[in-house]
């Protein structure tokens, strides 16, 4: 079975799965934000900000995803905006995007919360699994982009170059 034929059943799932999870933190991130706006029971500001930040990733991910995804089931090959090039700057920016959350979600509770011992964050299972689930949307960005990069290696070898179908 030709690469191309992964890629254009593993698209959809793929970025579907992004969405998904994308849902999620968005539900997690954006309860933890109006908490935070309502009670100003955040332990400091750089707790509210790598919350923000996570939620904009979050709404990032989702418009975009849904909207590349949109893309490809209407025109899986031919359309600029289905191409290696475009998949691959939308990617490399989401990549960038989720790696500074889940790194900077990571480095504010230290490497994750033992919630019977710890005293300082009120949100200890929301935050513990806001790190979790930024940390699955960059494993499943970090596939994706992986992919795009091996299918555009593939397209410029075959004469196609980085414009070239993505499928």
């Amino acid at each position: 079975m030709a690469f191309e034929s992964h890629v254009k059943r593993g698209h959809p799932i793929t970025f579907g799965l992004m969405i998904i999870f994308g849902i999620i933190e968005l539900a997690l991130s954006a309860w933890l934000t109006s908490r935070f706006n309502a009670r100003h029971d955040y332990s400091s500001l750089t707790e509210r900000d790598r919350v923000r930040f996570v939620l904009f990733a979050c709404c990032w991910t989702i418009v975009l995803g849904f909207f590349y995804g949109i893309l490809f089931w209407h025109s899986a090959s031919g359309s600029v905006l289905t191409s290696v090039a475009s998949h691959l700057l939308f990617l490399i920016l989401t990549w960038i995007i989720w790696t500074a959350a889940a790194v900077s979600v990571t480095e504010m509770l230290g490497g994750g919360l033992n919630c019977k011992t710890q005293a300082i964050f009120n949100y200890c299972s929301q935050l513990n699994a806001l790190e979790a689930f930024a940390w699955l949307e960059w494993l499943l960005t970090t596939f994706a982009l992986i992919v795009v990069i091996i299918r555009g290696i593939k397209a410029a070898r075959g004469g196609d170059g980085y414009r070239g179908s993505l499928a």
